[in-house]
């Protein structure tokens, strides 16, 4: 496997959407399992420095999801969704919530792309209800929060 170092693409999308797009190095069944399971869940997302405390993903139609985060400060970050229909590699559908902007909830595709040569890509897209609510979120940490997860997720990546 290439360890070379792929760049997170964060863009601003439409009047109320951000889509991210992120390569790997790694086969697409192995990147979805990273994006599924939550114990590799858990050891991955977020910045560095905070540990994942409560990880659950009921990857299923009207399954919910949660992740409470703890900062090296002791602050802690919890976030939560529910699934839309059956989640594929493909197309995957759900909603998400920051419980630091309660009630501004956005909704999210994400698909894992077969490259080939045991390669992959993950694109999201999250539409939030107002420009402020997404503004909001990247203004909180966001884009640095998604950049050294996918960086961590490499990591993780590198032992399965």
């Amino acid at each position: 496997m290439s360890t070379t170092k792929h760049d997170v693409t964060i863009e601003n999308d439409g009047q109320h959407g951000i889509t991210i797009v992120r390569e790997f190095d790694h086969p697409a069944d192995r990147v979805y399992r990273a994006l599924t399971e939550p114990e590799l869940i858990g050891r991955w997302v977020g910045p560095r420095g905070y540990d994942n405390v409560e990880v659950t993903n009921d990857a299923r139609h009207a399954g919910a999801w949660t992740l409470v985060q703890r900062g090296p400060d002791g602050d802690e970050f919890a976030f939560r969704g529910v699934f839309h229909g059956d989640p594929t590699p493909e197309l995957t559908l759900r909603t998400f919530e920051w419980l630091g902007l309660p009630g501004h909830v956005s909704f999210e595709s994400l698909s894992v792309d077969d490259l080939g040569d045991g390669r992959s890509r993950v694109r999201t897209t999250s539409v939030f209800l107002t420009q402020e609510d997404r503004d909001g979120i990247r203004a909180n940490g966001m884009d640095d929060g998604v950049t050294e997860g996918y960086e961590r997720m490499d990591e993780v990546l590198a032992t399965l």
